[in-house]
């Protein structure tokens, strides 16, 4: 059975070819990512795709990966194959149970089997990886090395063959944006409703972007910050085609994953529009459910004929950030606003639905651009460390399995009338 994971985040050039068409085209947030896909980061772009069990790749500039693999076992195991092409891909591995997460790079594999996270750097003559957490065996033509936390292995593409072992890590200009983003995740995840569905990718963004409330009659509600009167879920995002499975509503809003393809969208009188998990989150729609929609409002139809994307652009517009600022603007829904980085965007909705608009302070550092003047190639230790290098012997001792449960968030209260909500 095919699965699907979801491209989490987008920034700069990024591009996908879908296994069929042969030709990368232009990626969007939320766009999701079948088995046969490639990737690509060009220039200064970034991405991140976020699987079922909140595991997560995140890929540098100029950068590629694919996906050989992405199916469900008639056991039920997701399985997941996925190979850095070249550049540098991170990889930041749940540890979930009956999983099957297996990366390749080069003539290298290693299959994670617990949780871990790291770098993995590919170059045209090598490769090196570099575990910030956990413990992993990467197998290839010489055996199998293993490489322990705060170690980094390097494997020789060339005729040579000669895989080493570091006992340090080299610091890349982007590790610092790779750990801000992961504690992202964990933060907000365990603050999540993510014990309600057996999916944890996209519960962060929901924490973080919105609020879940309990409405009188509907049971369990979640509703974005930053709205008011006037807004829908359907304002901003575009008719996507797949080839597996046809044209796909893709949300254009950071948030925009769960609560297109799970549940149900319910316009509330007083309250405005909300999402509806249900009972459970069981399948994945590829097009959005709508209900008790009011007098006038057109429920979207997907395209009937072409391929080409159908761009839907009816906000109010992104957010703006400048510097250490971001100006917000009424009914924006958090487009624009830079994950994790407004310390207290429930706040920040009130205060918009009181002026219309606020600008606040970004509290997270970006990340330093990349340059590639001088720069090393990706995989290759340089300068003294390479001294601390030495042969490793290999073995073929497998890793040990566990995992990590989930959390239950405190309920909230019903929004306050007029399309706003009670602040948490």
């Amino acid at each position: 059975q095919v699965r699907t994971v979801r491209l989490s985040f987008v920034k700069g050039d990024v591009q996908i070819e879908r296994g069929s068409s042969q030709q990368f085209e232009n990626a969007m947030l939320n766009l999701p990512i079948t088995q046969g896909s490639r990737l690509r980061a060009n220039g200064d772009g970034r991405a991140e795709i976020e699987f079922e069990d909140g595991s997560t790749i995140r890929l540098a500039p100029n950068s590629s990966i694919e996906f050989p693999e992405l199916v469900l076992r008639e056991s039920g195991a997701k399985a997941s194959s996925i190979k850095v092409i070249k550049g540098t891909a991170y990889v930041d591995f749940a540890g979930e149970k009956n999983e099957e997460f297996v990366l390749q790079f080069g003539n290298e594999k290693l299959a994670l089997t617990h949780s871990a996270r790291l770098r993995i750097g590919v170059g045209d003559e090598g490769a090196a990886v570099a575990v910030f957490k956990g413990d992993i065996q990467v197998e290839g033509p010489s055996g199998t090395l293993a490489v322990k936390k705060n170690q980094t292995g390097n494997f020789d593409f060339t005729s040579d063959g000669r895989d080493t072992l570091v006992k340090d890590i080299e610091q890349e200009p982007l590790d610092a944006w790779d750990k801000q983003q992961s504690d992202y995740h964990v933060r907000y995840a365990s603050n999540s409703y993510q014990s309600y569905s057996p999916y944890s990718y996209g519960t962060a963004d929901l924490a973080y972007y919105g609020n879940f409330f309990n409405a009188p009659g509907y049971g369990m509600m979640w509703q974005p910050y930053l709205v008011g009167a006037g807004w829908d879920p359907f304002m901003d995002g575009a008719w996507a085609f797949n080839p597996g499975f046809g044209f796909g509503w893709v949300s254009a809003y950071p948030w925009g994953w769960t609560p297109y393809h799970y549940g149900s969208w319910v316009f509330l009188p007083g309250y405005g529009w909300a999402w509806q998990p249900g009972g459970a989150w069981n399948g994945w729609y590829n097009q959005p459910r709508v209900l008790n929609a009011p007098s006038g409002f057109k429920v979207p139809q997907a395209p009937t004929t072409g391929t080409h994307s159908l761009i839907v652009n009816r906000g109010t517009g992104s957010a703006i950030v400048a510097g250490n600022k971001v100006v917000i603007r009424n009914n924006s829904a958090g487009l624009g606003v830079p994950r994790g980085e407004v310390k207290n965007l429930a706040k920040a909705s009130q205060r918009v639905q009181a002026h219309g608009m606020v600008t606040e302070h970004v509290h997270t550092a970006q990340a330093p651009p990349m340059s590639t003047a001088g720069s090393r190639q990706p995989g290759m230790i340089s300068g003294p460390r390479s001294q601390q290098q030495a042969s490793s012997p290999r073995t073929s001792t497998p890793a040990p399995r566990s995992s990590s449960p989930a959390s239950m968030p405190s309920s909230h209260s019903a929004p306050s009338p007029g399309g706003g909500r009670s602040p948490r």
